[in-house]
């Protein structure tokens, strides 16, 4: 999975502890979720695209394809 968190969070001018701040997450939270170590929860994705005013898939691409 490929996500555009830190794009978007740096698009908007935001340190890592500013959008923690915003979300209501740790720090290290946002910075595990930007470095691919952690998938957020689906409440977080939601408010992570809602604040970003986008799409939860604009926001985490999945590259997976079903098997025909």
């Amino acid at each position: 999975m490929e996500n555009r968190l830190k794009y978007h969070r740096e698009a908007e001018g935001w340190s890592q502890g500013e959008l923690a701040r915003r979300l209501g997450v740790s720090r290290q939270t946002i910075n595990a979720v930007e470095t691919d170590k952690y998938d957020p929860s689906l409440p977080l994705a939601l408010r992570m695209a809602k604040l970003f005013g986008v799409s939860v898939p604009d926001l985490f691409i999945d590259h997976w394809e079903p098997d025909a």
